[in-house]
């Protein structure tokens, strides 16, 4: 995981996703700061705009840090802030995460995750050995905590999420793909790459 920029809100997205979410929620009476009464029945309009969404971040997800094309069918929104806490951040943009199916289950309704938009550089580092991602031990203990959790939480550290990063940095080093390539397709490797003197 690296930090994430959040990206302009499409200009769509007022009328397709907030302003009927909004309305729906006040049919039902249901007010926009508290917890739904079920988080279920809540209209997924935020599928309206999830195109847009893989497109505002160039196909990467926000967990894993890899980019996955958009036929593939792996993407979904993940709410940051989860629907079940909080009814009107369900519509909001910048909320949303875009995160592939796996990492969106993971992350469930769970709120002791960094935030893509949120942490540090260098926050988590790489081993390309083995793919292993660790967490920066030059940072503040508290910080180091919710970065190990986050790990275990979201499996970045699943065996097969390392065999893609290991197999990532190999592509890199066997000549298979550019520096470029890299950058765009895992930013995760080339950053650590760069991090550690391997890219110029």
């Amino acid at each position: 995981m690296i930090p994430v920029a959040l990206q302009p809100e499409p200009a769509i997205f007022d009328e397709r996703v907030r302003k009927r979410g909004q309305h729906w929620l006040r049919e039902q009476g249901w007010p926009l700061e508290a917890p739904p009464v079920d988080a279920s029945q809540l209209p997924a309009y935020w599928c309206e705009t999830q195109k847009e969404l893989w497109t505002a971040y160039s196909g990467i997800c926000a967990y894993l840090c890899i980019y996955f094309e958009w036929p593939l069918g792996a993407q979904s929104t993940d709410h940051f802030v989860a629907k079940s806490s909080h009814a009107g951040q369900a519509y909001e943009w910048n909320n949303f995460r875009l995160s592939c199916l796996g990492a969106n289950r993971n992350k469930n309704r769970f709120d002791d995750v960094l935030d893509p938009f949120e942490i540090a550089a260098e926050t988590f580092t790489l081993n390309f050995d083995s793919g292993e991602i660790r967490v920066n031990s030059s940072l503040p203990e508290d910080v180091r905590l919710t970065a190990d959790l986050t790990i275990r939480r979201l499996k970045l550290d699943a065996p097969e999420c390392n065999r893609m990063r290991a197999e990532h940095y190999e592509f890199y080093v066997h000549g298979d793909v550019s520096a470029n390539y890299l950058q765009r397709k895992s930013p995760f490797v080339w950053q650590e790459m760069v991090r550690q003197g391997l890219i110029p």
